[in-house]
């Protein structure tokens, strides 16, 4: 239905877990596909009036339906349902360092703050054992990349997420993944999807540093001062690990996840483990 539904290889990932191969069925209704104090959709985007919301969470799905939303599912993230298909192995490495993630915008919005002030905070913090993750965007600005890099962090990019006109990197999320599992902290300056994906997969999570500003950011369902107020326990340099486990449970829906069979059901991909309905992609 929407192309925001492939966005970070989401799609892929939920149509392998269903058994299906090869290029994911359309989803019938309309995916959740980051982290936010909203209803779960994101406000740059259209939405046709009666087409089903699949959420990731319980406390998602209730401001939804606040809002006057309906037809929403809880259905859980997508990270969540990758951790199920991708456990650790039995024997991992050690986790070293911190992999830290600059707030970012997006193509329409762009961030303004000071890097060079956020660099010393993490250097302070952290160490010199960093990896830093810029959005693409950033990653391909070349005098910001630098500077991560002058810092002496190693400077990283997961892929690219998509857009309304091509699709993104379907291995987006197993990259992001693979760089989690081998940090032992996850960090960012403002608690984001990145930082509870972080928790998820075993981080100790930190959110500390200058939030920076995002131009024309919406101030609707009460912004940074409310993320403060409501997840005050997840700011911080150290932060309660067994505290921060829970809430991502919750954020996530890593604990209302469906099964295969379910899924195909509310996704409409109802033909069986590698036979998407009729028309399900057209």
């Amino acid at each position: 239905m929407h192309r925001a539904n492939d966005y970070y290889g989401h799609s892929a990932v939920l149509a392998r877990y269903c058994g299906l191969s090869g290029r994911p069925p359309r989803i019938h209704g309309y995916l959740q596909h980051g982290w936010n104090i909203g209803d779960g959709m994101a406000a740059d985007h259209e939405y046709v009036a009666g087409v089903p919301l699949f959420l990731w969470s319980e406390r998602t799905r209730r401001r939804a339906w606040s809002l006057g939303r309906r037809g929403t599912y809880v259905v859980g993230a997508p990270w969540a349902y990758l951790l199920r298909q991708e456990p650790p192995g039995p024997s991992p490495q050690p986790r070293e360092g911190t992999i830290w993630y600059p707030f970012h915008g997006w193509e329409g919005q762009h961030v303004h703050g000071d890097h060079d002030r956020l660099i010393a905070r993490i250097r302070e913090t952290e160490g010199e054992a960093v990896t830093v993750c810029l959005y693409w965007q950033e990653y391909r600005m070349p005098r910001l990349r630098r500077r991560y890099e002058r810092a002496g962090f190693r400077v990283v990019c997961h892929g690219y997420r998509g857009d309304p006109w091509q699709p993104g990197d379907p291995t987006f999320l197993r990259h992001q993944l693979a760089e989690l599992r081998r940090h032992r902290r996850v960090a960012s300056n403002r608690l984001s999807t990145a930082v509870w994906y972080g928790i998820l997969a075993g981080c100790e999570p930190a959110v500390y540093g200058d939030p920076m500003t995002l131009s024309g950011e919406d101030p609707r369902f009460g912004g940074q001062a409310r993320i403060r107020r409501q997840w005050a326990p997840l700011h911080g340099e150290r932060i309660d690990p067994a505290v921060a486990h829970a809430a991502a449970v919750e954020e996530l829906g890593a604990d209302r996840l469906l099964s295969p069979a379910e899924l195909r059901r509310v996704f409409r991909w109802t033909a069986g483990p590698g036979r998407p309905e009729r028309g399900a992609r057209s």
